[in-house]
């Protein structure tokens, strides 16, 4: 479960003696006999439906390939056990196992994942002859104010399942660089790790959210309605197919920055990425965009800023869309031809006996290396002790050359490793060409020893 980090604000209390504490509302709602049916009644239209996730995992980070399990939470939307999750929980999984709220456990396979929303779809593997599963409807967010009653339901720490109780603290929470495409309900309602893929609940007894992250008595969850459509994007590709530009957005507000540029309409290039496609079609820093294909770009403050984010990264792939932009007082008509995003992290190696991991270079998980290669492998992990830390090598490291090969991609290292350790008797002295900091240096790597006997 993620961590955000926030401001307390501590005020004074009990300083008046003799006055009562002022009873909360939820207190107050929650003694009306109607307020206790309408949770009842809402809490079983979905509790039913309610799955405790265990995925095993595989990671690299440690320098070596280690297999973990990541406890979560999903809520099953259809009879035959489709299951909305997070991506965090199910990511790189090689093994996913689904409690449901009667006892039974199911296989699961993903079906598709989307990283810039934290959403994953999930298939429950059912025998034959199963009879239709619980399941709960998706319900309208957009209708959701400041104040109303929700509930989170999930499995917290892994205690199996749980439903709390709160309010939506805001409906269009901004965080910075997790609001790429949506923004977030804010909610008291307890969301803790383990909660994460759970549902939140209206007191309609639909689903409203899917709880993300938490802490510090306050918990955020992915809104209904995106979520509804990133679900069926999933269903389709597997994958959301979003379009790149390179532009990097800033609003026309913003209190924090105090930065202000005039009027309400347009948001502003903050930069372009190299090499993308909005600087290959001459859009500078500084513009300010009005409008894609006769639609209106406006974000007068952050909030604003996912939902042109969001027309943006659905524009058509590999057509030209015409975008009107103002600069200096000047109205302007540019053509921006959007590729498709693709993959936003590169995918990882384990390299036994070298003792380190590998990862294929991606730019939007790496942008400092793709800056000095475009297509490449660099050392993710060092396990220590291990005969990678002894020769120097270091994570972040560029792999140019392993002897006198060349590598450019996973599959290059993975043949290279292989044929090293088949012929480890004969030769365990290697060199490796690496690029750090963008300066060229040349290590031995001396892979006789086997740290992982010892």
């Amino acid at each position: 479960m993620k961590r955000t980090l926030v401001l307390v604000l501590l005020g004074l209390g009990g300083m008046l003696g003799g006055c009562e504490e002022p009873e909360s509302i939820e207190a107050d709602a929650a003694k009306r006999p109607g307020f206790r049916e309408i949770v009842k009644s809402a809490k079983s239209k979905v509790f039913p439906a309610v799955v405790y996730i265990k995925s095993l995992r595989e990671s690299h980070e440690m320098g070596k390939k280690i297999t973990s399990a990541v406890l979560g939470s999903g809520v099953i939307i259809s009879p035959t056990g489709e299951v909305i999750s997070n991506w965090h929980v199910v990511d790189k999984s090689v093994e996913l196992r689904c409690l449901l709220s009667d006892g039974r456990y199911f296989d699961a396979k993903v079906i598709g994942t989307d990283k810039d929303t934290d959403l994953a779809l999930l298939q429950l593997q059912l025998p034959k002859n199963t009879k239709p599963l619980p399941f709960a409807k998706l319900g309208d967010s957009s209708v959701l104010k400041e104040g109303d009653f929700v509930m989170a339901m999930g499995a917290p720490y892994g205690l199996n399942r749980s439903v709390s109780i709160g309010i939506i603290s805001c409906t269009r929470r901004y965080l910075r660089r997790t609001s790429e495409y949506s923004l977030w309900l804010q909610t008291d309602a307890s969301i803790n790790p383990g909660n994460s893929g759970g549902p939140l609940v209206d007191t309609h007894g639909k689903i409203i959210g899917i709880n993300t992250r938490g802490g510090a008595g306050m918990g955020f969850a992915v809104p209904g309605k995106n979520v509804a459509f990133i679900i069926d994007q999933l269903r389709k590709f597997k994958k959301v197919n979003w379009s790149w530009t390179g532009l990097q957005l800033q609003p026309l507000k913003n209190f924090n920055k105090n930065i202000y540029f005039k009027g309400d309409k347009g948001v502003i290039v903050a930069d372009t990425d190299p090499e993308s496609p909005a600087r290959r079609a001459g859009i500078r820093k500084e513009d300010r965009l009005l409008s894609v294909n006769g639609k209106a770009l406006n974000a007068l403050h952050d909030e604003d800023l996912p939902a042109v984010r969001r027309t943006l990264g659905l524009l058509a792939k590999k057509k030209p869309a015409k975008v009107v932009l103002q600069r200096n007082g000047k109205q302007l008509t540019i053509e921006l031809t959007p590729r498709e995003k693709g993959k936003v992290e590169g995918e990882e190696l384990d390299c036994p006996r070298w003792d380190m991991t590998v990862k294929a270079i991606n730019q939007f998980d790496n942008k400092n290396l793709y800056f000095y290669k475009k297509k490449g492998v660099f050392i993710y992990g060092i396990k220590y002790p291990g005969n990678a830390s002894n020769a120097g090598l270091n994570e972040q490291d560029i792999i140019l050359k392993i002897g006198k090969e060349k590598v450019t991609s996973l599959e290059d290292l993975k043949k290279i490793h292989a044929k090293a350790i088949k012929n480890i008797k004969k030769k365990h002295r290697i060199p490796f060409t690496v690029l750090r900091n963008g300066m060229n240096r040349q290590l031995i790597l001396d892979f006789q020893r086997d740290y992982e006997k010892e």
